[in-house]
């Protein structure tokens, strides 16, 4: 079974089954038939919710190497490309591994490319906490690989989706019409707008024809004296360049 979240106290815990959860609330050892929905009690008697794990729970609790796409930018992509059951993904520049895992435990079956051998094992931590890691899991399978995509690209075909997040995208780009199948799409996330006009100059000289889109987002904070934009968080975090074969 996947791991689960234990909530209570205004707190929140990942942990596997048979895992010890260990607190100033108390200690307790997570049964291996916990299922979403139970409740648990530390030896103080302080309860805990199980709550099953959901993509933006990703976001919150892998270990990270770096700075994850945020589960706004996944759900734009997600939305955009229509990723379903049954998939196969070519992702490139894994890093913590919130977008792979997240495609992963959307049904489709992904390879994901990571250059460094210190992030590529904690990816495939992430992996086997989300349940993607291809043991006994009801989802599709994230596999890591630890290397340049690049380098690697004239061993892959037929892909339904492609996903760029890496410096050189530009690069990948100009293979993606031998990557794709007819009607597939490649989704890049780039923070930098100097490496989208790369992209999408690369793009249309492979005869594509991209979208790109900027997501900005905006909490409201509602209370008694009234309602408005929270001048708290985020609003840029990166663009998206979208092209269908």
């Amino acid at each position: 079974m996947t791991a689960v979240l234990l909530v209570g106290e205004g707190r929140e815990y990942l942990r596997e089954p048979g895992e010890r959860l260990e607190t100033d609330l108390g200690y307790l050892d997570v049964p291996e038939d916990i299922g979403t929905g139970d409740t648990v009690e530390t030896h103080l008697g302080t309860e805990f919710r199980v709550r099953g794990l959901r993509g933006p729970d990703l976001f919150e609790h892998f270990e990270r190497t770096g700075a994850p796409m945020l589960p706004r930018d996944i759900g734009l992509l997600m939305g955009h490309t229509g990723v379903s059951a049954g998939d196969r993904v070519l992702d490139i520049g894994t890093g913590t591994g919130v977008l792979a895992a997240c495609l992963g435990r959307a049904g489709a079956s992904v390879v994901s490319y990571e250059r460094d051998p210190g992030f590529a094992d904690v990816a495939r931590e992430n992996m086997a906490l989300a349940g993607v890691d291809g043991v006994e899991n009801e989802y599709g399978t994230v596999e890591v690989r630890t290397g340049d995509g690049l380098d690697d690209l004239d061993a892959h075909s037929g892909f339904d989706l492609v996903t760029l997040d890496t410096g050189d995208a530009s690069a990948i780009v100009e293979h993606v019409p031998d990557l794709l199948v007819r009607g597939g799409f490649l989704a890049v996330y780039s923070p930098f707008i100097e490496s989208v006009r790369e992209t999408v100059e690369t793009a249309r000289e492979v005869g594509l024809d991209p979208e790109t889109y900027e997501t900005i987002q905006r909490e409201m904070d509602v209370g008694e004296r009234g309602t408005r934009p929270s001048t708290a968080g985020v609003g840029h975090t990166g663009y998206l360049v979208f092209a269908r074969a």
